[in-house]
């Protein structure tokens, strides 16, 4: 399929590499950018890919929505969040592989919530991320208000959606709101490496583990529990969870094949 917006490319070590692609836009989210991505990631399990590495073009990973080239004011501005934003975040999460997001720049609205979609963020250490949507008289959305209560607690949460200011990566980093920071120029390097790392793991077990920790946030201890021992049974099934108790056995590196 012909790309627009964004470059799609994988390697043989199973690593799909989607690239935000309007660098001359800061990588602004039009509806065609968002549905480029979504019906990409949509027919990666059908690649063979084993993990998806998202990151941005130029000197930013995305600026948010594209409010310059996308029609102007709506009428309705939750309108765009049903056709295009909403069905990108799902396809997101349901995704049966893990997602790493290397964060290059700035790192706004529904371009941050996308980003910390991912299972694992790492993020250069002159990026920033920024809410700021109530700037705009608007509220944070992309599963915003969903993502970052879990991931900084509630008093963070409301803070950074309220004031609407960039938060430096060093303290997303101290916040709990992303995994590392490294150097600019290390980025992609650090990136690259945990993706490939992450392709060469047990990839239906990873898909559980992210649909469990999804989840995980509207469930008792009784309920999560019951889902362990569901998951569980479907890992126990895999041709990598006997290369993983025979290398375990043998004192030996697993090969695992993703199934």
């Amino acid at each position: 399929m012909t790309h627009r917006h964004i470059r799609l490319t994988s390697d043989e070590a199973g690593v799909a590499t989607l690239v935000i692609d309007r660098p001359e836009r800061l990588n602004a989210l039009s509806a065609e950018t968002l549905d480029e991505m979504r019906v990409a990631i949509e027919g990666l399990p059908r690649t063979g890919a084993r993990c998806l590495l998202m990151t941005g073009a130029g000197r930013a990973f995305s600026s948010g929505a594209d409010l310059v080239t996308g029609g102007g004011i709506p009428e309705d501005a939750g309108e765009a969040l049903e056709r295009h934003f909403n069905p990108l975040v799902e396809a997101l999460f349901a995704l049966p592989m893990p997602v790493v997001a290397a964060v290059n720049g700035p790192c706004a609205g529904a371009g941050c919530s996308i980003a910390l979609a991912a299972d694992i963020v790492i993020a250069a250490r002159s990026a920033y991320f920024l809410q700021a949507f109530v700037n705009l008289g608007l509220i944070p959305d992309a599963g915003a208000t969903w993502l970052l209560p879990r991931l900084v607690g509630r008093a963070r949460a409301i803070e950074m959606m309220m004031l609407g200011e960039r938060i430096p990566a060093e303290q997303a980093a101290e916040w709990g709101m992303i995994a590392r920071v490294v150097d600019d120029a290390d980025l992609m390097a650090e990136a690259s490496a945990l993706a490939a790392r992450l392709a060469a793991g047990p990839t239906v077990a990873y898909a559980i583990i992210r649909r469990l920790a999804r989840d995980a946030g509207q469930a008792s201890l009784s309920e999560a529990l019951a889902a362990e021992r569901i998951g569980q049974s479907e890992a126990g099934r895999t041709g990598d969870f006997k290369a993983g108790v025979a290398a375990f056995i043998t004192r030996q590196p697993p090969t695992f094949e993703g199934r």
